[in-house]
């Protein structure tokens, strides 16, 4: 089954703070663009076996939402997802409250709190869940669900991917026509599929404006440990490299750090953020761009199908560039118009299917 909707609004997204009420939870009370969306269904009909999704007024709603390890405050897609959630507490009135996962061993038991607890939606975020959202939608087949960044073929949840290979093909671009030593890096947090679309689309970027340019890649293994991130960017830097990509949550925070180091040091080195524009928590110092998923804007966009009782369980919501769901952040003052002018040259040859882009 195959759908296609469109959603015109504000063009601006609020960036706005995260709270936490404790090491593991918390909760938000009523106090830009989203992309368009096209969805495919990896199974049965929606209809036939999703939850009943009767209208709802927005203040009667739960919305639920379980980070991956990497927490609440990633300065990544968890962050993200949180923020589009307090938006949204704030524009309807719903109560939203999050549970923090310490280990993969939280995963199960935070989704079966909001289950249990009758919430209208719970999201988990990040490909490491859904092993155990699969199996709580089993237990809790009246409950709806929702994840980031993977795809479980079950009735009751809605799977949310990107197409991280296209925005980071852009990024690409961009470290291509900006370093100087011809010596780019990659860093990775777990070597997952996901991961993996980042570090081709970027490859692919890069070796398309220049050829003579070459991307050293090395995975953390971990998305929570900012002293990996420093390390592997301490490691990079050594070796020449003058601008690094990263793609590994708040482990990416480390290399970040590594980075305004050197800067302070008189070294020029760049980062180029993910997820969010990250420029807004680290810097135009050391931020050259980001390759921005809109992670909020998705997760605000299907909560409101559960107010607008059009919730679709059981399909595949997929954002790429043609949705403006993954880019370049709106202000990028470290670039030139030169620059900017052949990433939208690329954008416009993605879009059209003259280019098409690797996923691994």
């Amino acid at each position: 089954m195959t759908y296609t909707a469109v959603f015109a609004i504000a063009c601006m997204i609020a960036l706005t703070g995260c709270g936490k009420q404790n090491a593991n939870e918390g909760a938000a009370s009523p106090s830009s663009q989203p992309p368009s969306a096209s969805s495919e269904s990896p199974g049965s009909s929606p209809s036939e076996a999703a939850p009943s999704d009767s209208a709802a007024s927005g203040k009667d709603l739960k919305i639920g939402m379980v980070t991956d390890t990497g927490g609440v405050n990633d300065n990544s897609f968890n962050q993200s997802a949180w923020e589009g959630l307090q938006q949204l507490s704030q524009e309807n009135g719903m109560e939203v409250k999050y549970l923090q996962s310490k280990a993969d061993s939280d995963y199960l038991p935070n989704l079966n709190q909001f289950a249990k607890q009758k919430y209208d939606l719970t999201w988990g975020i990040g490909y490491t869940v859904a092993d155990s959202m699969k199996l709580s939608a089993e237990q809790n087949k009246d409950a709806r669900f929702a994840i980031i960044d993977n795809v479980v073929e079950m009735p009751n949840i809605q799977s949310v991917t990107f197409a991280e290979h296209e925005g980071s093909f852009l990024v690409g671009v961009v470290a291509g026509l900006t370093t100087q030593s011809n010596k780019i890096g990659f860093i990775g947090g777990l070597e997952i599929p996901v991961i993996k679309r980042f570090e081709a689309g970027f490859k692919a970027g890069v070796a398309a404006v220049n050829p003579n340019a070459t991307v050293s890649v090395n995975y953390t293994g971990a998305f929570d440990k900012p002293d990996l991130g420093k390390a592997a960017a301490a490691t990079l830097y050594n070796d020449g490299v003058d601008i690094l990509f990263h793609a590994a949550g708040s482990t990416g925070n480390g290399a970040f750090n590594e980075a305004k180091d050197r800067v302070k040091n008189g070294q020029k080195v760049w980062m180029i953020g993910v997820d969010k524009d990250q420029s807004l928590i680290f810097g135009n110092d050391v931020t050259l761009t980001s390759m921005v998923k809109r992670v909020d804007e998705a997760v605000k966009l299907v909560s409101k199908s559960v107010i607008d009782g059009t919730f679709q369980g059981g399909t595949v919501l997929s954002l790429g560039l043609k949705d403006n769901g993954v880019g370049l952040p709106a202000d990028n003052p470290n670039l030139s118009q030169e620059v900017l002018d052949k990433v939208e040259e690329y954008k416009a040859k993605i879009v059209s299917g003259e280019i098409e882009v690797p996923t691994e």
